[in-house]
């Protein structure tokens, strides 16, 4: 019980500590590295498919 308390004292206590901006600011720069990621997959996805089908040819 005492472990659950010193937790949510802590998170709390973190929650506190961070203003709302930086914490947006936090998820939107996390939001943009998964989002460039993605694109890189996709691209290298459309890249392997286009070399597979002239490859044949």
């Amino acid at each position: 019980m005492k472990k659950e308390i010193t937790r949510l004292l802590m998170l709390f206590i973190v929650l506190i500590s961070f203003t709302s901006c930086s914490v947006i600011e936090g998820i939107f720069k996390a939001g943009v590295g998964v989002g460039i990621f993605i694109v890189v997959i996709v691209v290298a996805i459309i890249i392997f498919i286009i070399s597979k089908i002239s490859g044949k040819k």
